[in-house]
């Protein structure tokens, strides 16, 4: 799909591969809406790229609604949607200081899942109504973000793998349903992807984790997040799919 002078629409812009990709519409051409709760982080990178920042809430319907009214008025509706926003707390079931709050599960589920459903169900009410842009009749492109721990999730990551589990089984029955509008849905499954989440553990913490990637031996970059963003843009049979960036790393349980 040509970008140029299109509209893009990225959550989590503020940071990480979020930042990447939104960094990455904007080097191709595209209108970019950068949506992230940090207002401050959003302005910072749209400023990069001359687009548009809205401080948003995915979890919350007025605050997605309101960020994507006032993206349409201003750069237009969203052909491509990159869903990066998310929460990753780590708590153990059955912890020292009792089960696992009930509170911190409901609200990784709320960002992660209920989020990632939210802003796309929004999304493709919009870019259903765009012209086709190509000779299939697609109108755009819908991907979200998953984990590796939806496959293998760790001691501590309950909350988290089973929202990127809930992300990971929305793919399919998604793009199903779009289909017939012209939308596609696809998932990228990051491994151990070197955001500032993880660049802020101890050196040797990071040393550790890296040594667990077979090949290369290293965290992923989130320009390379944003890289095969790109190509799902590019190629238009990919979808309904879950693609693993992760190394061929498999996580151990702890």
């Amino acid at each position: 799909m040509d970008l140029h002078g299109k509209c893009a629409l990225v959550t989590g812009g503020g940071s990480g591969m979020g930042a990447s990709v939104a960094r990455m519409l904007g080097a191709r051409g595209a209108r970019v809406a950068v949506f992230d709760l940090n207002a401050d982080a959003a302005e910072a990178t749209a400023k990069e790229i001359a687009g548009v920042a809205f401080s948003a809430d995915v979890a919350d319907e007025s605050s997605v609604k309101a960020a994507l009214e006032e993206t349409i008025s201003q750069i237009g509706i969203p052909r491509v949607v990159v869903s990066c926003a998310g929460i990753a707390p780590a708590s153990r079931i059955l912890g020292r200081e009792g089960p696992h709050e009930l509170d911190l599960f409901q609200d990784v589920i709320n960002t992660n899942l209920v989020g990632t459903f939210n802003v796309l169900r929004l999304c493709a009410s919009k870019m259903a109504e765009l012209d086709p842009v190509t000779a299939a009749g697609g109108r755009g492109v819908i991907i979200n973000t998953a984990s590796v721990a939806a496959y293998e999730g760790q001691i501590g990551q309950a909350a988290y793998a089973s929202s990127k589990g809930g992300v990971v089984s929305l793919t399919l029955p998604a793009a199903r349903e779009l289909a017939r509008v012209g939308i596609r849905v696809m998932t990228i499954a990051p491994g151990l992807i070197g955001t500032p989440m993880l660049m802020k553990m101890d050196k040797d913490v990071q040393n550790s984790l890296a040594s667990q990637v077979p090949f290369p031996s290293r965290f992923g970059q989130p320009e390379e997040f944003a890289s095969l963003v790109s190509h799902v843009i590019d190629n238009e049979m990919l979808n309904g799919e879950v693609i693993r960036l992760d190394g061929a790393i498999r996580l151990a349980p702890k």
